[in-house]
C-alpha cells in the first residue's frame, strides 16, 4: 500500500560501484520508487570530503549548516535538511563505515548540532529519520553491531530518530553473494522503513 511520498536521502559509502551493498541496494530502490517515494543517491566517493578539523566554524551560524571547509559536502548537506528520511548504506570495514561516510558524519555532528559553542543553540536536523542498509563478512550480529550501536547514540545526541538495519553477510569472495532471499529482504525493508517514518 502506497503512503504519503517522502524525500530520502541515500549516502551510499562503498567505493564498488556493483558490490554488495550497490546490489542490495537495487532492490530496496525500486521498491521506494513503486510505493512512489524520492529519493537520492550520493556516492560519497565520488565526493571530495574533507575530514572535520574541529574548528567550530560552524557553530557562528544557527541558520545554516555552515561548514567553513570548502569542499563537495555542502549540497550534501542541503539534501538531507530537505529529506524525510536518510539512508546510510555501507559495507563494514573494520567493525565500522569506510572513511567517506566517517568523514560526512563527523562533519554533520558538527554542522548540525549548534552546540558547540558559546551556547548551546538547537539541532539543525532534529526529528529526522535513520535508518541503515550495511553488508558484512562476519554475522551481522558481530560485524554491524558496533557500527549500529554508534549510530543509534549519534542519532539520540543529534535529536534524530534511528529506525532500523537491514544487513546482509558475505560468506567469501568465491561465493555469490545476490539471490532472491537478499532481495526481497531488500525489498522489505523498503516498506518497513517507509512505513514507519510515516507514524
Amino acid at each position: 500500500m502506497k503512503g504519503t511520498p517522502m524525500k530520502i536521502t541515500i549516502l551510499m559509502s562503498s567505493p564498488r560501484k556493483n558490490g554488495n551493498t550497490k546490489q542490495c541496494l537495487d532492490p530496496f530502490c525500486d521498491e521506494l520508487k513503486n510505493l512512489g517515494h524520492e529519493y537520492q543517491i550520493f556516492w560519497l566517493y565520488d565526493y571530495q570530503i574533507d575530514p572535520c578539523y574541529a574548528c567550530r566554524g560552524c557553530q557562528k551560524d544557527w541558520q545554516h549548516f555552515a561548514c567553513v571547509r570548502r569542499d563537495d559536502l555542502a549540497p550534501i548537506a542541503g539534501a538531507v535538511l530537505e529529506s524525510d528520511l536518510i539512508v546510510l548504506a555501507t559495507p563494514i570495514y573494520s567493525w565500522y563505515c569506510p572513511g567517506p561516510l566517517k568523514n560526512v558524519l563527523d562533519r554533520f555532528v558538527y554542522g548540525f548540532n549548534k552546540y558547540y559553542g558559546d551556547e548551546v543553540g538547537p539541532s539543525l536536523w532534529a526529528g529526522k529519520k535513520v535508518a541503515l542498509m550495511v553488508t558484512c563478512g562476519y554475522k551481522p550480529i558481530h560485524g554491524a553491531d558496533l557500527f549500529e550501536e554508534g549510530i543509534k547514540r549519534y542519532c539520540k545526541h543529534s535529536k534524530l530518530e534511528y529506525l532500523s538495519l537491514f544487513a546482509e553477510r558475505h560468506l567469501g569472495y568465491k561465493t555469490v553473494f545476490m539471490d532472491d532471499k537478499k532481495a526481497e529482504h531488500a525489498r522489505q525493508f523498503a516498506r518497513e522503513i517507509t512505513t514507519n517514518s510515516e507514524s
